[in-house]
């Protein structure tokens, strides 16, 4: 089941997100986040526009959202996508339908662009983006650094 997101999702949310933080350089934060600022993230983004989250058997198995790309008005079509699964549920198709989801419920409230920004070395991410129909439209060299290595960050672009 794919639902929108309610803040009191914070916890099982973070507990996905933090993995990330810890163990990837899929997320370019480096310090695990709680459950209040994560609680207060889903906010900001329900008003921006959408965040949804997967259950299966009661509990959160992965989320994905879209917020505003840039804060200026004429980039007002335009949002930038995100997606996490649970480690123990990779691989069984809930980051498809999670993005599947969010590309309907971004089309139907009449967004023109989507634009996933992923680490260079993320190739699972680009193939996957790429399978939805995303195209690769930039690459900044070695823009992030995390467990002591620089990072490339790739732009991927959906027109709707």
């Amino acid at each position: 089941m794919i639902r929108t997101t309610t803040p009191d999702d914070a916890a099982q949310i973070c507990k996905i997100y933090n993995y990330y933080i810890a163990n990837t350089t899929i997320s370019f934060e480096t310090e695990p986040i709680d459950e209040e600022e994560m609680r207060r993230r889903i906010s900001d983004f329900l008003r921006e526009a959408h965040h949804i989250v997967r259950i299966e058997n009661g509990r959160i198995v992965g989320y994905a959202y879209a917020h505003k790309w840039k804060q200026r008005a004429a980039y007002q079509h335009t949002l930038e996508t995100t997606v996490y699964v649970s480690p123990e549920a990779c691989g069984r198709g809930v980051g498809q339908s999670l993005m599947n989801e969010l590309i309907a419920r971004c089309r139907q409230s009449r967004h023109h662009i989507l634009i996933a920004c992923i680490t260079g070395d993320n190739q699972q991410s680009i193939d996957f983006h790429k399978k939805l129909g995303f195209r690769l439209v930039s690459n900044f060299p070695e823009v992030g650094f995390k467990f002591g290595k620089w990072l490339n960050v790739v732009d991927m672009v959906l027109k709707l």
